[in-house]
């Protein structure tokens, strides 16, 4: 039983690698965020949808329903597009730094939809966040638009995940994915259409870069997904998602590591960053030790 425990704990960690990792893919793949959300989807859909054949999973849903998930398709994939947009506009440092502003999204945004009161630390913790994110745009203004992307990334990742908090209360999380990928990509692929996007430059990708898309899609993506679905069935979903919380900091140290030069920031950015995911961390810990205390009540 305790390796049993220790190999899923294991298996969280890599996850978690796997999602900081994802920001490495933005800053090594040559296309542009709006295509290289596009392939994403459309390849992890792909993917997805092989898996509920396989588990027989029952697809059917409503014209309603659908109109829901495609809501939180389009908001998702806008959370992609803007966080590989500032990428491109800054660096990975950067904008998992923002990316960490989601916690403060969080204090607002989930007791509007969960209808619950707004909880004082975390409006604590979101002034600190707040403080973070100055203390780094004084001394990166370079760095602005990525800033801005960063931020509105955090904002549609948060949007993201109350939506699909409510969603998985009735719906299969499995399912309600796949068809948020499917909009997504109706989404992006009616933008292209308007935009004359859809040339031969779009498909005319190098080898290169469809084996980042095809790691980002599939492994990123389809598999990172469907296994922290399968890891919550062994480890609680407030560790998971305390875990998860780690994701930048697991980011911004491999960003170091292969990027030396276009990573190496401000002291005054890292004091910045600390106190941004010191909050986050610390938030998940509170929630945690509360949702232990009401279990054993």
């Amino acid at each position: 039983m305790p390796n049993a425990k220790f190999k899923n704990y294991l298996h969280l960690h890599i996850l978690v690698f796997i999602a900081g990792f994802t920001a490495i893919i933005g800053e090594l793949v040559s296309i542009e965020a709006v295509p290289l959300v596009w392939y994403r989807m459309i390849i992890a859909g792909v993917i997805m949808f092989l898996y509920l054949k396989y588990i027989k999973a029952k697809m059917k849903i409503s014209i309603l329903t659908f109109a829901k998930f495609s809501i939180a398709g389009v908001i998702i994939a806008l959370h992609w597009i803007t966080f590989f947009e500032a990428i491109n506009q800054s660096n990975v440092s950067i904008t998992l730094a923002m990316f960490s502003t989601g916690a403060f999204f969080a204090s607002f945004i989930e007791p509007i939809f969960f209808k619950r009161g707004i909880i004082w630390y975390e409006m604590l913790f979101g002034i600190i966040v707040i403080v973070g994110v100055w203390l780094i745009s004084q001394t990166e203004m370079h760095y602005i638009n990525g800033i801005i992307l960063g931020v509105s990334s955090a904002l549609f990742s948060t949007l993201f995940a109350v939506i699909n908090g409510r969603f998985i209360e009735v719906h299969s999380a499995a399912v309600f994915s796949f068809y948020e990928f499917l909009s997504g990509v109706l989404f992006i692929s009616f933008y292209l259409w308007f935009k004359g996007g859809f040339d031969a430059a779009f498909f005319a990708l190098t080898q290169r870069d469809w084996i980042y898309i095809l790691i980002l899609a599939s492994i990123c993506t389809a598999y990172a997904f469907i296994a922290s679905v399968h890891v919550m069935k062994y480890i609680s979903p407030f560790t998971v998602i305390l875990t998860y919380n780690l994701e930048p900091v697991y980011g911004i140290i491999l960003a170091v590591i292969l990027f030396p030069e276009t990573e190496k920031m401000s002291s005054q950015f890292y004091f910045g960053a600390l106190l941004i995911l010191s909050t986050v961390i610390i938030n998940g810990l509170i929630k945690n030790m509360k949702s232990a205390k009401r279990e054993l009540s």
